[in-house]
């Protein structure tokens, strides 16, 4: 079955949901925007998770997908992908972050739970183009077939993003 899709416009470290995803950079060890944001709001034990498995693998490659405990926050977990830095490459940057929401909807479904909420991955300082990404993004879970993901939420932090996701969710 196909998941339920929902919009919401907020912080996504206070979104109860199973699971929440992380725009996380390569290093995993923390960043700017959603991937501070959720290390701050999570606590130590999230960095130190990442840590464990960046000895373990090496740094998580663009696209791939990694899980943690969600700390302090008002999910269960967190899985952490890195998304495609935008350089003008539309075919490479556009699988790169195809990859990013199929390896973390398997993720998710793996670990049989019901509901992943998904920042903008790659729109801030990534700068992948806007429209782009939501249509990249909402194609994605669209197609995702799963007895176990209920629903997905798509939170959007400004009103441009939530804007093209509510227009796109439309047609």
């Amino acid at each position: 079955m196909k998941p339920i899709i929902e919009l919401i416009k907020g912080d996504i470290t206070k979104i109860k949901s199973d699971i929440i995803v992380n725009a996380a950079n390569s290093s995993l060890l923390g960043g700017g925007g959603v991937d501070g944001a959720i290390h701050r709001a999570g606590g130590p034990r999230i960095l130190e998770e990442c840590m464990t498995i960046r000895n373990r693998q090496g740094k998580c490659k663009t696209g791939e997908a990694v899980v943690t405990t969600a700390g302090n926050l008002p999910a269960k977990y967190i899985i952490h992908t890195v998304g495609p830095i935008w350089n003008n490459d539309q075919e490479k940057c556009s699988q790169l972050l195809a990859n990013c929401y199929k390896n973390s909807l398997k993720l998710a479904e793996s670990l049989e739970l019901k509901t992943i909420s998904f920042p903008n991955i790659s729109t801030g300082v990534y700068r992948f183009p806007k429209d782009l990404a939501a249509k990249i993004a909402i194609h994605e879970v669209k197609n995702f077939e799963s007895d176990v993901v209920e629903k997905v939420i798509f939170v959007c932090f400004d009103d441009e993003n939530e804007k093209i996701y509510k227009k796109l969710l439309k047609e």
